[in-house]
C-alpha cells in the first residue's frame, strides 16, 4: 500500500468534482471523480471552515469517537469498470474491522479523524499519473552518475 495525501480538489471540463490524491515520495497523483456533496465536505475540512451543524462525515466521526472506535486508515483497494473501491479499517473493543466504503466518504472521514489514506499498488499502477523527469533532471542525473564505478 502506498501512503497518499489529499493534494487538491479540482473541477473537470464537464463540471465534475475530482479529488487528487498524491504520493509525496514519488509525486504520483491519483484522480478520483466524486460527487458534489463529498467534494463540499472534503473542501470544508481542508479549508478548516466550521459548519453550523454536523455534516454526515462529522456525525460518523462523532459516533465512532463516542463508541471508542478508532479509524486506523482508509484504503483505496480496487478499480473496476471505472469505479474505485475503498474500505475503512477500524479498531474497537480489541477487534479490527474492515468496512466497505466509497473512496470519497473514506477520504472525508480520514481528514476529520487525522487517519492515513493508502492506495493499493495495483490501483496506483492502473490509474496513477506519474511525473516525467524534465530534460534538466536527466542531464543532472547523467552528470552525477558519469564518474561512478560499478562493481562487475
Amino acid at each position: 500500500m502506498i501512503p497518499v495525501r489529499v493534494y487538491r480538489l479540482v473541477e473537470d471540463d464537464s463540471g465534475n468534482q475530482v479529488v487528487i490524491l498524491r504520493d509525496p515520495e514519488t509525486g504520483m497523483q491519483l484522480p478520483i471523480w466524486i460527487g458534489d456533496a463529498e467534494a463540499f465536505a472534503i473542501q470544508k475540512e481542508l479549508d478548516g471552515i466550521p459548519v453550523p451543524r454536523p455534516m454526515t462525515h462529522d456525525l460518523i466521526r462523532d459516533i465512532l469517537n463516542a463508541l471508542g472506535i478508532e479509524l486506523l486508515r482508509v484504503e483505496i483497494t480496487d478499480l473496476q469498470d471505472n469505479t474505485f473501491y475503498a474500505c475503512l479499517v477500524l479498531r474497537g473493543n480489541g477487534k479490527v474491522q474492515v468496512i466497505d466504503a466509497r473512496p470519497s466518504d473514506g477520504i472525508a472521514l480520514a481528514l476529520r479523524m487525522d487517519a492515513p489514506i493508502y492506495v493499493s499498488e495495483e490501483v496506483a499502477k492502473t490509474a496513477g499519473l506519474y511525473p516525467r523527469p524534465d530534460h534538466r533532471e536527466i542531464e543532472r542525473f547523467m552528470r552525477l552518475t558519469k564518474d561512478l564505478e560499478l562493481p562487475e
